[in-house]
Order: structure tokens, then C-alpha cells, then sequence
């Protein structure tokens, strides 16, 4: 494994390039934003091939790009604030964001990622605020920007506090800011939608320990991280196990699959429309709930739980398109609830996949408009923080989305060769989803265990037979 070693050039603060017109306003958080607070800043950036140009002349266009970027978030380059009667908001105060350049010329961009070796610890260098709990978004800035150089290569990192954005959120403005560097555009076509008038906005308080909350899981623990690279026909093939008992023949389910679709659970995306669910949607397990269902059984396995212990598979979920009306689906914050299917240890391995994968592809069906606004209803009741974690050691929380266009973040001299994170959240059983980098449905998920339960996956046949051995 390389050794990592980063070493700090310059670090600066970007300002919008033109004074917002929100300019001292505020954005108050939402029953979606405040209970992550205490989770850490997302941490997720590209790694590029070295530019046709100088580092100095990269460095310049980044800044330059970055700061026209945040004239259209505002947002971002404001600060938290907590009012009198214990309300936060984001104050758009145009304070600014971090810019750091730092190189790493020692490491090589095949040398960190490679597909069968754990991922490497220089990843977390390669980001700013390294487990950073969102609170703390009342003192530092709101997001930081760490462009790292290599000897073939750059790497691109971008932290941006969790309780001011989802991943949706997160990659439009990181996609945004790719497509302004490469100078395809002035002036964006999707904007973000930065109103307040959704379900999630509520008069409930969130009261904080003096010196504000802590993250909920133990960062000192020994981990294990690792990509596991999913063609498309791997994902087919898993998604023709798990629905072997549907009134679906091969071919119907084949033809069905392109990029974009092959995500799709439920009418739209994952969605339940008017309340409405057509029977085959209905029936079909999708290709990412067969998926999740193989590595829960798999990891369920390696982790050797008694037969009665239950066993949590934990996903997030976006709620822009099951709410009745939609909300904008570039509405910027936090807009995701999360998902918990349980089931024994015993069950989970003793039926089959098909079994599992129902039980995930049943509960994101009924989360629809009236399910999400129970949890709003819930969380008012006793407004809470997210209890990110695996508190009794059977538990794995899936996050980000093979949906999310990681790769459209193109600087201007081509598509990223790998998407990578930091260190920001990562506890045994959290798992990451994110596109293959030849799309067309592939998958690579970042998988994050304990060292005793990674071993005994990588010797998992059922779960390794799927797996790439290239990315």
C-alpha cells in the first residue's frame, strides 16, 4: 500500500465572485438537515488525469470557477448560526469557502487504485476537515476545496457540511463547478431551488448538550475499506436470482436495462406517484435492491450472528419525487429520510436472496407521499440527531447512489478516473454506492468492515463470484 504523505502548498478563501443577493439572509434548517449536525462533513472527490497545463494555470481556473460557482449556492459560502429561540439557519453571508493546493508527487494515480488492494489511507490527506462533525459549521467555513497533485495525475476533493446538503445537493454543486471550469457555460441551466416551504421546514427545536453534540459512533476503531467493482451483466444476473419467482421471463427483464433506467425500483425514480403503483413496478425487485440484498446476506454470514440476532439494512432515500406535490428536483439541503429493514440473522441466510430483496424492495415502495410525512411528524415529536452508527454490530447503513453523475465531473480535459471519499463517516457495516466508470448500470460499492468480517467476505463465494477484478 503507498504511503501517504501530502504536503500543503497554498490555502486561501474564495468568495463569490459577485455579492449574493441573498447577502444576509438566512436559510433556516430543515427536520431533514438538523439531525445531521453531529454526522460528519461529506467528503467525495475525482481523481483526473494530470491537465494539459501547468498546475499553476489549474489552480487559477479552479479559483476562478469556484468562486463564480458560489455566486449561483450562495449558501455554501455562508455560515451556520443559532438564533435566540434555538432555531439554526445557514446566515448567507458571503464569508467564503477554503481553497487548498497540496501535492502528493510520490504517488501515482495507478498505484492508489487498485482494485484488489484495500484503499488506501492517503485518500483521507486528500481532503480538508477530516472528520469534522457539521456543528462546527458555526466556526469554519462551510465548505473546503483541495485540489492534491500527484505525478500523473490530480486529485479533486470537495467537504461540504452534511447538514446543508445531501448527496443530491452535493453533487449539482460539484458538477456545477466541473462544468463552469471546463467553460461550457456562464451561467447555469439548474439552478438550485433554495426555498423553504416544503414539509420538512417545522417550528420544532433541536436543543443541543452545552458545547454541541458529538458524532454517535467511535472513530478509533480498526477498519477495513475496500471498492468492489459490479459490471452491468454481474448486477443482471443478481436481479434474475432475486426475482426467480415473478411472472418475469428472461428476456423481459434483460431488455429493460439501460443506464438510466436500471436503477429505477418503482414509477420514476424509486418514487410512488399520486400514490399510485403499477403491478409489474410493484412486483419487480430491482437490480440495486438484489445487489444490496447480496451483500447483506453475505456480510450477515461473515460476520457469524446467532440465528435469532436481528440484523438492520439501513438506506437513505431521496424524498424530493414521493412527496405529493414534488418538490424541485434541484432543491438544495437535505431532502432524504432513512429506511430500516430488519430481519433475524437466521432468516437472512436460511431463505434466499429473493426473500431479502423483497423485504428491501417492499419497504422503498411504501415510502411514499404519506410514509415521509410520517417521519416528519415523528421527528417533531421528539426531535432527535441521526444515530449514525452499528451500536449492536449487526447493522449496515447504505449511502450516496449509483444514480448520483459522479463522473460528469469533467475540469475540461476528461472524465474522472475514479471517484473516491475521505474518512468522513465510515464505521463497520457503512457502505457507499456509486456508478461504474463505464456507466451502462455498473456499480462499485465502498465497503467498510471490520478486519475479521472484510476477511471472511473476500472469501465469500456467493458474494465474490459477482465482483470485478477491474475498474
Amino acid at each position: 500500500m503507498p504511503a501517504s504523505s501530502v504536503t500543503l502548498v497554498s490555502k486561501c478563501t474564495i468568495y463569490p465572485q459577485t455579492k449574493s443577493e441573498s447577502n444576509n439572509k438566512s436559510l433556516k434548517l430543515s427536520v431533514s438537515d438538523l439531525p445531521m449536525l453531529s454526522c460528519h462533513y461529506i467528503q467525495k472527490g475525482v481523481l483526473l488525469t494530470y491537465p494539459p497545463y501547468s498546475i499553476e494555470d489549474l489552480v487559477h481556473s479552479l479559483k476562478q470557477s469556484l468562486a463564480l460557482t458560489l455566486t449561483h449556492f450562495p449558501a455554501l459560502a455562508g455560515r451556520l448560526i443559532t438564533d435566540p429561540n434555538g432555531y439554526v439557519h445557514i446566515e448567507c453571508n458571503d464569508a467564503g469557502v477554503d481553497f487548498i493546493q497540496a501535492k502528493a508527487k510520490h504517488l501515482s494515480t495507478q498505484t492508489i487504485i487498485s482494485p484488489r488492494h484495500d484503499v488506501p489511507n492517503c485518500f483521507r490527506e486528500f481532503f480538508a476537515f477530516d472528520r469534522t462533525i457539521s456543528y462546527l459549521g458555526h466556526f469554519k467555513p462551510l465548505v473546503a476545496v483541495q485540489v492534491t497533485e500527484l505525478s500523473d495525475g490530480v486529485f479533486i476533493g470537495c467537504t461540504v457540511n452534511h447538514s446543508v446538503t445531501d448527496g443530491t445537493s452535493f453533487w449539482h454543486f460539484f458538477n456545477t463547478f466541473a462544468e463552469i471550469c471546463k467553460g461550457e457555460t456562464k451561467k447555469i441551466t439548474k439552478l438550485p431551488d433554495f426555498s423553504r416551504d416544503t414539509v420538512f421546514n417545522s417550528p420544532a427545536v433541536l436543543k443541543f448538550p452545552p458545547g454541541g453534540p458529538k458524532v454517535t459512533f467511535s472513530g478509533d476503531q480498526p477498519l477495513r475499506e475496500r471498492i468492489f467493482h459490479f459490471t452491468r451483466e454481474s448486477i443482471l444476473k443478481l436481479k434474475l436470482r432475486a426475482n426467480n419467482n415473478k411472472n418475469y421471463n428472461n428476456s423481459e427483464i434483460l431488455g429493460k436495462q439501460c443506464n438510466d433506467v436500471i436503477w429505477r425500483a418503482v414509477n420514476g425514480e424509486n418514487g410512488v406517484p399520486n400514490g399510485k403503483v403499477t403491478k409489474n413496478r410493484m412486483e419487480e425487485i430491482s437490480s440495486f435492491q438484489s445487489l444490496s440484498a447480496q451483500l447483506w446476506r453475505s456480510v450477515t454470514r461473515a460476520r457469524k450472528l446467532a440465528t435469532n440476532k436481528t440484523t438492520t439494512f439501513r438506506m437513505a432515500v431521496n424524498c424530493r419525487h414521493r412527496l405529493e406535490p414534488r418538490m424541485d428536483t434541484y432543491y438544495f439541503g437535505n431532502a432524504i429520510q432513512s429506511i430500516p429493514t430488519v430481519a433475524s440473522a437466521g432468516d437472512v441466510l436460511s431463505r434466499d436472496l429473493r426473500w431479502c430483496a423483497d423485504l428491501l424492495h417492499r419497504n422503498v415502495v411504501a415510502h411514499n407521499n404519506d410514509t415521509v410525512r410520517l417521519g416528519v411528524a415523528d421527528w417533531e415529536r421528539d426531535p432527535r440527531l441521526f444515530p449514525l452508527g452499528n451500536f449492536d454490530g449487526a447493522s449496515i447503513t447504505m449511502g450516496s447512489s449509483p444514480r448520483f453523475p459522479m463522473y460528469d465531473n469533467d475540469f475540461g480535459w476528461g472524465r474522472p478516473l475514479a471517484v473516491r471519499s475521505g474518512g468522513a463517516n465510515k464505521f463497520d457495516g457503512k457502505i457507499s454506492a456509486f456508478p461504474g466508470r463505464e456507466g451502462n448500470g455498473s456499480v462499485d460499492l465502498e465497503v467498510v468492515l471490520s478486519p475479521e468480517t472484510m476477511a471472511m467476505l473476500e472469501t465469500d463465494t456467493e458474494f465474490m463470484q459477482y465482483v470485478s477484478g477491474t475498474v
